[in-house]
């Protein structure tokens, strides 16, 4: 069946048209005219995990959705200035 297909993969740089054509058609049969990828991952970067109490996470939530911020970014924020005021 493969060769008589008269899809192929068509150059875009659409992900709207690559997402439609690939609902409809299998991507394995492509994979040959598929570009090959090269990625750079920066593996140095950590997240920590920290445990909130309930109550706290609350209250970081809400005082974080009315500064239009995440949570994560506002709880950074407010442990840089207490750490700068502890030093």
């Amino acid at each position: 069946m493969a060769a008589n297909r008269k899809d192929f993969l068509s150059r875009t740089d659409s992900l709207d048209e690559l997402v439609n054509f690939f609902d409809t058609h299998d991507m394995g049969e492509y994979w040959d005219q598929m570009p090959e990828a090269e990625l750079e991952i920066d593996i140095r970067r950590r997240k920590h995990l920290v445990a909130l109490d309930d109550d706290l996470a609350g209250k970081v939530a809400t005082i974080a959705r009315s500064r239009h911020v995440s949570s994560e970014s506002l709880i950074n924020s407010l442990l840089r200035e207490k750490l700068a005021d502890a030093i």
